[in-house]
């Protein structure tokens, strides 16, 4: 596509069903390397094509840290911030990933199993004495990915409304205004920072008190890097998971005859969630723009320095080349190497964490809640957040 032929808004608009949105269909086929205006005005090269999203996730000329640059590129009135692990290329992302990647291996992933159980098994409880219609979300799909990633950090759950609420805020592609994003952010940087002053005091093995120490006495990071890598954790850590548990329990709701089959076999929850998480169209879907150092070429088009990037991980996961009938739900789906948790350096640090997480959230739901779980409403009744870097639920009314 020329960069003078008149260019798409993106991000697309959200069908009034869970579908794709059909213009990354259409790029897919026609324009792989498309340009896209974004809501501040700025201009964008999308890439649609499994192919191109997964070797611009590993190719080094595109930098998340040139995207914080003051004169970049912008998606929206935030950016993850030239101090945190989101905004950096390495060795700084590297520097800061080593100091948390023991937390997220396999082995002490798994080792939070039983924790994790038992929180599900408290959250379902309150399911299932709540009122019906009752709000998965609220409920469930939030508190639970909350619960867990507070407690691994150390951070007090009777502050969840206020944190959560400010994360909303900074997360946010075009509600607020700038103004009110980086007061949002101040108040979220001020918490943390009276909770890592308490932690001087009383040091702690959790999560935020291993960094703490690193700060303190390898000085392995700085005071700034601290709070923002301790930001993004307890932000995007629940953030994510919770807007894909929310939209995985809509996908299963949606199509019953699956989750029928879940509960028949039960063995295939772990595929199930791989499926859940390359089927939702509108995971993280390029929000984080990278920005080329130098002159290059994608595919047939040519890219030039500081023009910025957008990878659709959403529009990657549907790629007619790659999956088979790609806009088909089937929870056995075999192969699956979506994107959803990106690739490369940058692919999501709580990845294990998140799976484990929507795997028992799923297997607690089906053996607790009765057979006849439905949607309390028509499925285009429901509410979306569509100001967020991901398309979300507001709420999701269920009985039985």
């Amino acid at each position: 596509m020329s960069i003078d032929e008149a260019t798409p808004a993106f991000p697309f608009p959200a069908p009034d069903t869970f579908e794709p949105p059909e213009e990354f269909r259409r790029l897919r086929e026609r324009a792989p390397v498309a340009r896209v205006t974004l809501p501040t005005g700025d201009q964008a090269w999308l890439l649609t094509r499994y192919a191109d999203v997964r070797a611009a996730l590993v190719d080094p000329r595109l930098s998340r840290a040139a995207a914080e640059a003051p004169d970049a590129p912008r998606m929206g009135n935030t950016t993850p911030g030239p101090k945190t692990i989101l905004g950096m290329d390495a060795p700084d992302h590297s520097r800061l990933r080593r100091l948390v990647t023991q937390a997220f291996t396999a082995r002490r992933v798994e080792a939070l199993r039983p924790r994790i159980e038992q929180l599900a098994e408290e959250q379902i409880r309150l399911v299932l004495v709540a009122p019906r219609p009752v709000d998965l979300m609220s409920c469930y799909a939030l508190s639970l990915p909350i619960k867990v990633i507070f407690e691994l950090l150390g951070v007090p759950y009777d502050d969840v409304d206020r944190l959560h609420a400010w994360s909303e805020v900074i997360f946010s592609l075009g509600g607020h205004t700038a103004e009110e994003v980086r007061e949002a952010r101040g108040a979220i940087t001020g918490y943390l920072r009276e909770l890592i002053e308490r932690r001087r005091a009383e040091p702690t093995d959790d999560l935020l008190g291993v960094l703490v120490h690193a700060r303190d006495e390898g000085q392995r990071l700085s005071e700034e890097e601290l709070l923002d890598f301790a930001m993004i954790l307890m932000t995007v850590g629940h953030q994510s998971t919770a807007n894909s548990l929310g939209t995985a329990l809509f996908t299963l709701l949606h199509h019953p005859d699956q989750l029928e089959l879940l509960r028949k076999k039960p063995e295939l929850i772990p595929g199930a969630v791989e499926e859940l998480l390359r089927f939702n169209p509108f995971v993280f879907t390029g929000t984080q723009l990278r920005v080329a150092t130098e002159d290059l070429t994608i595919g047939e088009t040519e890219i030039r320095k500081g023009e910025a990037v957008i990878a659709s991980l959403g529009s990657a996961n549907h790629d007619e080349e790659v999956f088979a009938d790609p806009d088909r739900f089937d929870v056995e789906r075999t192969p699956n190497v979506h994107l959803s948790f990106g690739y490369g350096i940058h692919h999501c640090l709580g990845a294990q964490l998140a799976r484990l997480e929507m795997q028992i959230a799923l297997r607690t739901l089906i053996e607790r809640v009765p057979d006849t779980l439905k949607l309390a409403v028509r499925a285009d009744w429901l509410t979306w957040k569509t100001g967020l870097t991901a398309r979300a639920l507001v709420n999701l009314p269920v009985t039985w």
